[in-house]
């Protein structure tokens, strides 16, 4: 596969299931531009207009620089928890008018004792962040996927091998 090649991968699921680790490893991998949500919102609460809660503004912000980069010709992993279809579908939508194939990839962590000791023992990587408590994970407003994706268990896989698998299936995706 062309390592420049433009396609938008979207990671989606709660904190602490492994998306940032697996959306750099994958950026790095493809030659993609990586577009994480968390550093997008972080950057808007230390802006001047101290945005916060700044969800909303941080996924129109990631779209706009996704069509972006896309329409540049540049492959783009979007790493955010993308908890409701209006979010995973705003990324469609911006794969389908960039002409470009959308690979989603859902991380989830099966083993619940495993992801509550991620949760908290998370520690802040990003000026200003602030990161959810494992009661925040569970109150979480979540809407399942429904459409085609890779499901990526975290709990049960290796770092090396949710990347080969995610990496395999982008492959099968992008060349389909």
């Amino acid at each position: 596969m062309n390592a420049h090649r433009p396609l938008l991968v979207a990671l989606s699921d709660l904190p602490g299931t492994g998306k940032t680790t697996l959306a750099r490893a994958l950026a790095a991998r493809l030659g993609a531009v990586f577009l994480r949500i968390d550093s997008i919102e972080t950057a808007l609460a230390r802006s001047a207009l101290r945005i916060r809660p700044a969800e909303d503004a941080g996924y129109v912000v990631a779209y706009a620089l996704a069509e972006d980069n896309l329409r540049g010709g540049l492959p783009v992993v979007a790493d955010g928890v993308n908890p409701i279809a209006l979010t995973r579908d705003a990324f469609a939508e911006i794969a389908r008018r960039t002409g470009v194939p959308l690979v989603v990839i859902e991380t989830v962590c099966t083993d619940a004792g495993e992801h509550e000791r991620r949760i908290e023992a998370r520690r802040p990587d990003l000026e200003g962040q602030r990161l959810p408590s494992w009661e925040d994970v569970l109150a979480r407003e979540w809407e399942p996927l429904a459409c085609e994706r890779l499901v990526v268990d975290t709990g049960t896989l290796s770092e090396e091998e949710a990347l080969a698998r995610a990496l395999a299936y982008v492959r099968s995706v992008a060349a389909a």
